[in-house]
């Protein structure tokens, strides 16, 4: 049991903060930087992907872009499923800090290589390796702040720790908008976002000396506690040996954990194709409503970028709060009703630029900020840190290795039926699954992290 846990075990009216001591902030920052880093290069994609194309397909494959941005949207996607597994999977054994320094390299190293893409072969391979070392960068930061912050302020730091991805997401729309306006390399201004991407490599300096390892993970090891959940290890049917056994097998080999992998999987399913299949268009939309209306569409497709993370990132910075306050499954079905409402309220609206911006605003709490935030809140506590790390990545990543097709059906529906709304439309019934899975979960607010 962490020091801050006994704390406020012993003060139920201390405030939420109380026992978070500098290790714990040092320890979200650097998970945090990982994520914005993340965040800035799942966005950079969506808005600089069809100028790299226009800049690389050749004339024949010209004639359909759509199904090329599907294509290395979904490329990207599956890379990132598979390095999420092997990821998560590789955190439960040689440690959270060194998983995320790798992943971290990995994906600055390839990103700042996307610069150079001369052919779309050549941007699918870039795309998709990349897409390996990003995915298994979030079970890792994850897993760390969950298993050395304090009960109380765990829900809190994994939603602050989320809030990355929507800052990120904000600062590559920012930048996008001011390559936009400057247009400083002219239709091959859209290296920059991917020359930028390289940053990160700099953040393993930083999380070299700054991080350290999660000390609870650490003592499952030396206990040789290998059971996936609490209920499974109480069972009686998993007794503690030396062999370890593989951690992919373990999270469904018991009955408990197998079933809440499976459940938790479908509503990440339902997420991801969510935002890859019908938020990733909203740029594209935003434009075409601008062209529209005799607007900027350059100015108004960005503008709408930084308005739709903004509104993610406040859902993410409240999301520990929230879910806290009405209960995780109460949290859940309020994220996806939320995400099919404001979805369809956008492909469907023709009217104003400034209303539209609220839509945007409204969509991006929900299909980006609530609905990504519950998987760094609600994961956590549902396995022990033998195999958190690998159940994570698995219910995060897994449904991408499934998901990845669904942009490029997409992009294949706006190709025969000549619109982005329809294909859109069609997409964003999947969240109805989001309405159904939560009353098979288990409900864990207020109980403390298994061990």
């Amino acid at each position: 049991m962490a020091a801050g846990d006994a704390v406020l075990r012993e003060d139920a009216s201390a405030p939420w903060y109380a026992g978070l001591t500098a290790r714990h902030w040092r320890i979200l920052w650097g998970s945090y930087l990982g994520w914005i880093f993340d965040g800035y290069e799942a966005v950079a994609l969506v808005y600089a992907l069809r100028p790299a194309l226009n800049s690389i397909l050749t004339p024949e494959q010209a004639q359909a872009p759509a199904f090329y941005v599907g294509a290395a949207i979904g490329i990207t996607l599956l890379g990132w499923g598979i390095g999420g597994m092997l990821g998560g999977i590789a955190a439960d054994y040689i440690g959270r800090k060194r998983m995320m320094m790798l992943s971290i390299l990995g994906y600055a190293i390839f990103t700042g290589l996307t610069a150079f893409a001369g052919s779309f072969a050549q941007l699918a391979l870039l795309r998709f390796i990349t897409g390996l070392a990003i995915g298994s960068e979030w079970s890792t930061g994850i897993a760390l702040v969950a298993e050395t912050w304090p009960n109380r302020a765990r829900p809190k730091g994994c939603g602050f720790l989320q809030s990355g991805f929507g800052g990120g997401a904000v600062l590559a729309a920012i930048v996008w908008a001011v390559l936009a306006a400057t247009n400083p390399l002219g239709s091959e201004s859209w290296r920059i976002m991917f020359a930028l991407g390289a940053l990160p490599a700099f953040v393993c300096l930083y999380l070299r000396r700054a991080l350290e390892e999660s000390e609870r993970w650490m003592t499952a090891l030396k206990e040789q506690r290998w059971a996936a959940t609490t209920e499974d290890a109480q069972s009686g049917r998993v007794h503690k040996t030396a062999q370890r056994p593989f951690t992919l097998t373990e999270i469904f080999r018991e009955p408990e954990s197998r079933r809440r992998v499976l459940l938790a999987t479908v509503m990440s399913f339902a997420t991801t194709v969510g935002w890859w299949a019908v938020s990733s268009w909203l740029p594209a939309y935003t434009e075409a409503l601008a062209k529209a209306a005799g607007e900027p569409a350059n100015v108004w497709g960005p503008r709408m970028g930084i308005i739709y993370n903004i509104g993610a990132i406040a859902a993410y910075l409240v999301s520990g709060f929230l879910a806290d306050a009405i209960g995780r499954r109460k949290f859940l079905i309020l994220t996806y009703a939320g995400c099919l409402a404001t979805s369809v309220l956008a492909y469907v609206w023709t009217g104003g630029l400034t209303t539209f911006m609220v839509i945007a605003f409204l969509n991006g709490v929900f299909t980006l900020g609530f609905s990504f935030s519950w998987m760094a809140i609600y994961l956590v506590e549902l396995f022990t840190p033998a195999v958190r790390a690998t159940a994570a990545s698995f219910v995060f990543n897994g449904a991408r290795l499934i998901a990845w097709i669904f942009p490029i059906i997409a992009g294949q529906i706006v190709t025969s039926f000549g619109g982005v709304a329809r294909a859109a439309l069609i997409m964003s019934s999947v969240y109805v699954l989001g309405l159904i899975v939560p009353w098979f979960m288990p409900e864990t607010t207020g109980k403390p992290l298994p061990e």
